[in-house]
């Protein structure tokens, strides 16, 4: 018959099960199928092809390429409603079919069909005697299931094979494909032994589950009558008022998978518990050491893979700018993932208050999907804050560090120990050196804390330390870390974190949201500019929440209309006066006085240096609270004027003249040797008469050869200069790479003049030239009158 006028008969999908002629069954089917079906005239006189549907195409769907090629031809006997908009068939399976075309036509699959007929290569003889045999299989199996008898009974009467395949099959537990391949056989004895093979593996299943059963069953009965002597046994101990106290712990000591030493201890203080009276004083300090031990986190956690790309979209969520820091931190979490034996480390964060060091720690702990702890270490001075106490001391505790770990449940989590440069030691012992211990990878894993006696294992822990400065931190304490510089916010930084992030966060805080309160970009910039004065965004948030305050009284007393605006002309209302007088460069100096730049833990600023003289024995004064380094920077300045300029000056008098240097602010104590090049160009330029230009400010160590040697806080310093108006700046000439780290759109509004020696210095500041043909360091200086006459 030609292929085309075969008729094609509706198909229906089977999942997760292969349909075998000569059973009745029931079948559940949805709406589309239901519409079908009942498009025909008689449903129950339509043939039907049931077909095991091998996979779905890529979205999730069927297609003509989903079904195997061979399934069985149904009858359908009846078809009730379901409560779903569906048919519940009751249907007959009848005989195998070779499936040759499938279509899909008005959301339905059609195919055309060749009935499949079966080998006889097993003889009656032979048929009977495979009866016989999976008959006896299928007794045996049923030994192991209860009430089995009903269902086994019509088995054992079948004479027929593929009979009791059809009743038997959908009952082994093996895949759909073997069951497919059951039904695809068209050998006879092939399919009697496939079968045999599938129900011995059944039988031999169910034996195994039986026998796990059985000595779940016992050790179920064994821990019920253990159970129950426990209970009779703590009923006796109440009548004597006492508690069993091994109960309590023998439990909690197997589950806690203490190594070795630590379960020792356990069990002998769980041996001394036992026979103390409820009432001695050393019962409670037994009962809370057992406490501490078995909810320890002993057990090693799982090394997890680490995502680096989430790690790096939460670090560039949650935090604006620091791409440095956030790239070392990447980097950090790099090496850990490679290094999968050994899941510790160590980082110290290092930078000003209020720039998001702790805030990183909490980051890289979500990053890494660990518990997160905290330990702010500001003001400790007893080593058994870290290291806890003896127990044999009253009111004796573990260290905070054990404290920490027992609270996080695990082993390897993210610890923050906060402030460590505010540690400071005491006669109950050197913080420091405990850190040394707990900070040391090489020492670590076996801890000693006081309180425990037993080493404890810090080697899985992620130690994030933060500081402000360094200079109080010894230096074998910064060798065990990886230290990370986290500088200030530029102040485009503080507008695009402020908007992006603290507005936001100030409101949820509040309870208000955008539609009741707003910020206008010109307001955020002004509150940075006049009422903070910082290199994080602490004080920043600080006024934003103040503001918030403010609007939230007028919006809980409904006197303003919604939303109320916060903007440049209502700020002053709102958080009064401006706070931050800004520095800014002079329109015009007399000679004398030189712009200087200064780092400070809030940030860069800028530092006028002044200085006058008088008369007097060749004398220097020194004022505005100077530290010593700063004092030794100013006599190195003058000794190199002296020595470079003394002999070309002829109106200045170095010994008939006393010199006074004065660095305003004099509250604030100052100290450091990058005002050098400073202080030397205020003496050379009030010997000289000249002047500096107010637009150019400088920094720079210098030395007694007359070196200018590189500084730090570039970044912060070059900042503040161009904050206040500063055109041009004085630098070492090493510390030109530094610049790097300064934002490109204040790179280019500044004019940076590397300098090397004090020569260079006297140059670019004062015009003071070498004359030519004589030696290097040799001057012609005239005095102030005869200034135009210096040309080379």
């Amino acid at each position: 018959m030609d292929m085309d006028k075969k008729i094609k008969n509706l198909i229906l999908p089977l999942f997760d099960t292969v349909l075998f002629p000569g059973i009745k069954t029931k079948i559940t089917v949805g709406r589309t199928v239901r519409k079908a079906l009942e498009s025909k005239a008689d449903m129950t006189t339509v043939p039907v092809i049931a077909l095991t549907v091998k996979e779905k195409d890529d979205q999730g769907r069927l297609s003509t390429h989903s079904f195997y090629p061979v399934g069985t031809i149904i009858r359908i006997s009846r078809a009730d409603p379901t409560d779903k908009g569906g048919l519940l068939l009751h249907i007959e399976s009848q005989a195998i079919v070779d499936v040759h075309e499938i279509v899909l036509e008005e959301k339905q699959f059609l195919a055309t069909h060749d009935l499949r007929l079966d080998e006889t290569d097993l003889s009656r003889e032979g048929e009977d005697e495979i009866m016989k045999y999976i008959h006896q299989v299928i007794k045996e199996t049923g030994k192991h299931l209860s009430g089995a008898d009903d269902f086994i009974r019509p088995l054992l009467q079948m004479d027929n094979l593929n009979g009791i395949i059809a009743s038997v099959l959908p009952y082994i537990q093996v895949d759909i494909a073997r069951k497919q391949a059951l039904l695809e056989e068209t050998s006879l004895r092939s399919r009697a032994m496939s079968f045999i093979d599938m129900l011995l593996l059944q039988k031999e299943t169910f034996s195994i589950q039986m026998e796990i059963a059985q000595k779940f069953q016992e050790k179920t009965n064994s821990q019920y009558r253990k159970n129950m002597l426990r209970e009779q046994m703590k009923a006796i101990r109440e009548e004597l008022n006492e508690e069993d106290k091994e109960e309590q712990y023998e439990d909690k000591i197997l589950r806690a998978e203490m190594p070795p030493e630590a379960e020792k201890a356990a069990r002998s203080e769980l041996a001394k518990l036992d026979t103390m009276e409820t009432s001695s004083p050393e019962y409670n300090k037994a009962r809370n050491y057992l406490d501490l031990l078995v909810s320890l986190p002993w057990k090693r956690e799982e090394v997890k893979d680490i995502d680096l790309k989430k790690a790096r979209t939460l670090l560039e969520e949650e935090h604006y700018g620091l791409e440095k820091v956030k790239e070392r931190i990447i980097q950090h979490l790099a090496v850990m993932k490679l290094k999968k034996e050994k899941q510790g480390s160590i980082l110290l964060l290092v930078g000003p208050p209020g720039t998001g060091k702790t805030s990183l720690g909490k980051s890289i702990a979500k990053a890494l999907d660990r518990p997160y702890e905290r330990l702010s270490l500001g003001g400790v001075r007893d080593e058994a804050e870290l290291r806890g106490h003896r127990r044999t001391y009253v009111g004796a505790l573990p260290g905070r560090i054990i404290q920490a770990m027992k609270k996080a449940g695990q082993k390897n989590p993210v610890f923050v120990l906060d402030e460590v440069d505010k540690i400071s030691s005491s006669q109950g012992g050197d913080p420091f050196s405990a850190l040394l211990e707990i900070l040391d990878p090489e020492q670590n894993n076996t801890f000693s804390d006081h309180y425990l006696e037993v080493p404890y294992d810090l080697s899985d822990v992620f130690f994030i330390a933060t500081a402000n400065s360094l200079n109080s931190i010894p230096g074998p304490l910064l060798d065990r870390t990886e230290i990370i510089q986290v500088h200030g916010y530029t102040n485009p930084e503080k507008f695009r974190i402020g908007k992006n992030h603290l507005v936001k966060k100030t409101l949820e805080e509040h309870g208000l949201d955008s539609s009741q309160l707003r910020f206008t970009d010109g307001a955020l910039k002004l509150i940075i500019d006049k009422y903070t004065r910082e290199a994080g965004v602490r004080g920043f948030q600080k006024q934003i929440a103040a503001a918030a305050r403010y609007a939230s009284e007028k919006i809980v007393s409904e006197s303003v209309e919604l939303p109320f605006v916060v903007k440049q002309q209502n700020l002053n209302d709102i958080l009064g006066r401006e706070l931050v007088r800004q520095d800014s460069a002079n329109k015009s100096a007399p000679s004398g006085v030189v712009t200087g730049l200064a780092w400070t833990p809030v940030g860069g600023d800028i530092l006028f240096i002044e200085g006058t003289f008088m008369p007097g024995n060749g004398g220097l004064t020194l004022t505005g609270q100077l530290g010593d380094v700063m004092k030794e920077s100013a006599r190195i300045s003058l000794s190199l004027v002296r020595s470079r300029l003394a002999e070309k000056i002829t109106h200045f008098d170095f010994i008939a003249n006393d010199i006074h240097i004065h660095v305003p602010a004099g509250s604030t104590p100052k100290d450091g040797p990058s005002a050098g090049i400073t202080l030397f160009t205020a003496i050379a330029s009030l010997v000289t008469g000249r002047p500096v230009d107010t637009k150019t400010a400088m920094t720079g160590e210098i030395t007694l050869r007359g070196s200018v040697l590189p500084v730090g806080g570039i970044k912060e310093k070059v900042i503040a200069a161009h904050r206040s108006g500063i055109e041009r700046i004085l630098l070492p000439k090493d510390n030109l790479p530094d610049l790097e780290d300064v934002p490109e759109e204040i790179r280019n509004d500044v004019e940076f003049v590397p300098v090397e020696r004090v020569e260079d210095v006297l140059r670019e500041a004062l015009d003071i030239k070498l004359k030519k043909g004589l030696m290097t360091g040799s001057l012609i200086i005239p005095t102030p009158e005869a200034n135009s006459a210096l040309d080379g």
